[in-house]
């Protein structure tokens, strides 16, 4: 149970995990382990989490500044979530898009949207988040949770996201990170390495997805070298707030 430093993506190849891949092979990687998740991905979450990912997932939709008629995008929405408060908060003449690239993820936040009785304001799109197939500052708000750290090609999905925004508007990035307090990080090490592959075996039948989602975080730029990565992606007045002691956190940029 050693994890990597953190640190910016690799020059030579993607991160899948402690691995390094070529482009190509990440992505491919990554849509199988979604693929196998898809499921028991709500399920797991919460008992990964012991039920705080609902208040991550608060506290960002307390921060994404939308009000009735607003526009608002949500990168790699997996089962939608943020897509279906942001729809609450824009109201009927708003609009919401979920865009995410994994048919299996996305089928079940287009059927969570419907469940929710967001189909009116909504619509949901299999898309790359590094081409987003979107009007240039179509968005008011855009946000990704627990997805950044997926995409082949981080800084590009950065400047990808940041086209799509409106003047004014602002990105949050919702993501694991760095423990803030040196007496986590040693206990977190071990619920993460010894805990998290134990339940996704034990609950999805699938430990080897939940080794990769832990090392994925390891290796995620912390959240200082995120916040470079956003400012050089076109993003002002960048700042962030750890949640749970820095084990996650809320990056937001605003572009004018």
């Amino acid at each position: 149970m050693n994890p990597q430093a953190p640190g910016p993506e690799p020059s030579n190849g993607e991160r899948f995990g402690f691995r390094r891949v070529s482009p190509r092979e990440k992505t491919e990687r990554v849509r199988g382990v979604f693929d196998s998740v898809a499921g028991r991905y709500d399920l797991m979450n919460d008992l990964m989490s012991l039920g705080a990912h609902r208040l991550w997932k608060k506290f960002t939709l307390a921060r994404t500044g939308l009000r009735s008629g607003g526009m608002a995008l949500d990168v790699a929405g997996g089962t939608g979530d943020l897509a279906i408060g942001m729809s609450r908060q824009v109201g009927r003449s708003g609009r919401v898009l979920l865009a995410d690239i994994n048919p299996s993820m996305l089928r079940l936040g287009r059927r969570r949207l419907l469940d929710a009785g967001c189909h009116a304001n909504s619509r949901a799109v299999c898309a790359d988040a590094t081409a987003l197939p979107i009007a240039p500052a179509t968005f008011d708000c855009v946000s990704i949770g627990f997805g950044l750290r997926n995409v082949t090609g981080k800084a590009q999905a950065l400047k990808s996201m940041a086209g799509a925004i409106k003047p004014g508007g602002r990105l949050l990035v919702l993501e694991f990170s760095r423990p803030a307090l040196d007496i986590l990080k040693s206990a977190y090490d071990w619920y993460s390495f010894a805990v998290i592959p134990a339940l996704g075996r034990r609950v999805a039948g699938n430990a080897d997805s939940y080794r990769y989602l832990v090392e994925s975080i390891r290796v995620h730029p912390n959240q200082e070298a995120l916040a470079a990565m956003m400012r050089e992606a076109g993003f002002e007045d960048v700042r962030w707030h750890n949640l749970s002691g820095g084990i996650v956190a809320l990056h937001m940029g605003f572009r004018y």
